[in-house]
Formats: structure tokens, sequence, C-alpha cells
């Protein structure tokens, strides 16, 4: 069997199995299809994924179903203004021997050492507990007392946070923002949805989901993704989408330079391949397409760009900037 065969039949058995997948996922959260295939997308793509929504649509429940739709661990830290570094990382305790009286130091792991950490309502914490995470999301290890522990692989965090509550809240600096690979938001289910979640949740439990992916094939899965190719016009076209968000660049135009005190940087530019790559392949198309970026553009870009005070004096929106870079930049 040749490479490209082999590259087929691995692709004609990731539909039957992104197919099995939904499916046990469907047993524990209805609706929101479109949420669950970019928490994917962010899964395949070795991303992190900032959630958006209001409390009581499912957040959590979603991230827990899905952590055992991938049989891999799941931890759950709530993010509140007392939380301290350690409470996330771990630290050194004491432990002394009851027989001899010799005190050692034992480092007693975090919840951050799981493959599915979900940071609840992360912009509750201060900066300096948020900061807790950035060595974890970048370079999968953390250092405690000056030594370097490794996380769990596969290594996934999905942080929440609630848009309509600014009282007690600490935003997220942009620099953490960006280390974000998706910005999905999730939103009201469809009144039909609805009946049906109703209906369910409060009768009898029914089934329960079931395990699909094991971490090995996801791993296996991490890599075939940044094999799908992507053409040089597509990756021309997502650097175009970021280029264009930046006022100080030539591609601007003048519209968006008056609505955008920042624009997306060039990892906005790599996450808009790599989600388009992994969306690619979890529809069982052997490469990325320029649809994909656009597909990908507001998840990927929405929290990368800070409109301006105009923008905002207007009522618009990151999404309705991204609106307007999408009509304007030539594909």
């Amino acid at each position: 069997m040749t490479n490209e065969e082999q590259a087929q039949d691995a692709l004609s058995r990731l539909n039957e199995t992104r197919d099995r997948l939904m499916g046990e996922i469907r047993k524990g959260i209805i609706g929101q299809d479109e949420v669950i295939e970019q928490l994917l997308i962010t899964l395949l793509a070795r991303g992190h994924c900032l959630l958006t929504g209001i409390p009581g649509l499912g957040k959590t429940l979603l991230v827990k179903t899905l952590a055992k739709c991938l049989s891999l661990g799941f931890k759950r830290i709530q993010f509140t203004p007392d939380l301290m570094p350690a409470d996330v990382v771990g630290s050194e305790v004491v432990d002394e021997d009851p027989s001899t009286g010799k005190k050692s130091f034992r480092f007693s792991a975090g919840p951050i050492f799981s493959n599915v950490v979900l940071a609840d309502e992360i912009n509750r914490t201060p900066p300096k507990t948020q900061a807790s995470l950035l060595e974890a999301m970048e370079e999968r290890q953390v250092t405690v007392s000056g030594e370097t522990r490794p996380l769990d692989v596969p290594f996934f965090v999905l942080a929440t946070q609630n848009p309509i509550e600014l009282e007690g809240t600490y935003p997220l600096p942009e620099a953490q923002l960006d280390r974000f690979l998706l910005n999905p938001v999730i939103d009201y289910l469809s009144e039909e949805d609805e009946i049906k979640m109703v209906g369910e949740t409060t009768g009898v439990q029914g089934q329960e989901a079931q395990a699909v992916l094991t971490g090995e094939d996801i791993l296996q899965l991490q890599s075939l993704t940044r094999q799908i190719p992507a053409p040089e016009t597509v990756v021309s076209y997502a650097v175009s989408l970021a280029s264009a968000s930046r006022p100080q660049s030539s591609s601007c135009d003048e519209w968006t330079a008056k609505r955008v005190k920042w624009g997306a940087g060039s990892r906005g530019s790599q996450a808009l391949i790599l989600a388009s790559k992994a969306r690619a392949l979890l529809a069982g198309r052997p490469n990325a397409s320029q649809e994909d970026v656009k597909a990908m553009a507001k998840s990927g870009l929405r929290h990368r760009i800070l409109p301006s005070f105009f923008a905002e004096s207007e009522g618009l929106s990151s999404d309705d900037i991204i609106d307007h870079l999408l009509e304007n930049t030539a594909s």
C-alpha cells in the first residue's frame, strides 16, 4: 500500500470514528454540535480553547463528556479570587517519618497534572494565578521550586469565562488570550433542542457516554493533523486575513484601522492554518482549503483583535470586524 493509499485509508477510518464519537457525546450533550466540533479541532491541533458563554449552558458537562469519550484524565479547577498558583500547579510539602522524626520534602501535584483541565471561570482569579497556566499551556511543563516537571500527554486546557459579569473579574491579558488556539462562543439551544434536553435531563438517567479513542489514538491524530497539507494560496489567505486586522499594516483598510486598536499577531495566522488542517481531517478531506480558514476565522481571531473605543461607541464587536475582513480580503 502506497503512502497516499495509507493516508486515504486513515481518513476513511477517521470518518467512522468521528461519527461514533459524536454519537457518544450526544448521549450527554444535546445540540451545540458546532462547539463540540471546535473543541475536537482544538484537540487535534494540539491547542487550548477559551469557551465563552453565560452560566447554565452546559460548559462543564460538555468538557466532562468529551474527556470520557476520549478516555482521558479530567480535572476541574474552579477559579476564585483567593486561588493561588500552588493550588493549580502543586507545591512542595514536608513529610515527617514518625519513627525517626526525619523530615523530607515531597511534591504534591496540583490539578494541572491531567489530560483535560477545565479552568472554570478563569477571569475570576487574579493575574498572578492566571499566569501559572502560561508555562503549562506553552511548554507542556511546570516548574516548582526550581524543578521542571513534564505534564501528561495529550494535554488540553479548556478555560471558560462569563461575558456578562464584570464585577469581581480580572480580564485576561492579551498575551494569555493569544495562547488559546480558538475562542468559540456557546449560545442558547434552539427551542426544539431545549425541549429535548429538559425532557431527558429531568427523567430517568439515560445511557452514559462510552470511550471511543485512547490517548495514544489522539497523539497519532495530532501527528496526522500536522501532515495535512495546506496549499500556499491557503496559507497566504490566512496571513492576509490576520495582516488586514493590524492598523499598522499596509494591507489594513481605513475602515478597519479606525476600529481596531490591536490586530492579530503571527500566532493568529498559525492558529487559522492549524485549525483548518484539523477541520479538514475531521471532515475526511486530504488538504485544508480557504473555506476552512473562513469557517475558523471568528473562533481563531475574535480574542486576538481588540476593538478601538470608536468601534465600541458604534456597538461593534471583534466579530463584526472579522465579518468586514472576510468580505474585503481577496481569496
